[in-house]
């Protein structure tokens, strides 16, 4: 079901627009904006600072980048998230909360490179990525082999993905991917709640749910080798 149209939805988004670094795309052709569109973002000037750049994929409502945020004042944060109507919440709830160092990006992953200068981002948060079963999506998994390479381009050497997901067989999937791409995998647990590194952890909307229902929450960090 198409998600409804957020009500005042464009001049709520012009209300937002110092948290907003891109929008849409640049073309209508993704490919073709991927391989030949390129506006890197300027994070001194942006932030104010000369501070490390993290990036959550896939923001959702803001719940998670908010309190990340909040306990690394230190980082700058860049969200990206495709659908609109659901970037604006995340970004009113960053206005509202007045936190000084969350940016967002409502654009597709597959051209985050045209914004994203090369060897920037430290770490990278994949939260609950639609996991997108069988095998005639596999491409658009944000694990998929197409995907690991975007990050790749933009990962600092050592820089690290975070992923948390309910869905095991994606997990799973996620492992072989990572270490096929030349990432090396540590802190694996398939059950994130039961286990050492439940401590810190910020449960994510999504994963109260699920937990509430008694699915067990898989996490991994996947390090980009040098």
């Amino acid at each position: 079901m198409r998600m409804r149209k957020k009500r005042n939805l464009e001049p709520r988004m012009e209300a937002c627009g110092d948290l907003l670094l891109a929008r849409g795309r640049p073309c209508k052709n993704l490919k073709e904006a991927a391989e030949n569109f390129r506006f890197p973002l300027d994070y001194g000037a942006i932030f104010g600072n000369a501070g490390p750049v993290e990036m959550e994929i896939g923001c959702g409502n803001g719940g998670f980048i908010c309190e990340l945020a909040k306990r690394q004042p230190e980082t700058n944060f860049l969200a990206v998230e495709v659908c609109t109507n659901v970037v604006l919440t995340a970004m009113e709830r960053v206005k509202r909360e007045k936190i000084p160092n969350v940016r967002f990006l409502n654009i597709p992953a597959e051209i985050l490179p045209c914004y994203i200068p090369a060897r920037s981002v430290g770490k990278i948060y994949l939260n609950f990525s639609t996991p997108l079963p069988g095998s005639t999506h596999a491409r658009q998994r944000l694990t998929s082999p197409r995907f690991l390479e975007i990050y790749k381009q933009m990962l600092t050497w050592g820089g690290e993905i975070v992923q948390k997901t309910d869905s095991l067989p994606f997990f799973e999937y996620s492992l072989e991917q990572y270490a096929l791409c030349g990432f090396s995998v540590s802190e694996v647990t398939r059950d994130l709640h039961a286990g050492p590194y439940a401590e810190g952890n910020i449960v994510t909307e999504y994963e109260a749910n699920f937990t509430a229902k008694g699915l067990p929450i898989c996490r991994c960090v996947a390090k980009l080798c040098g």
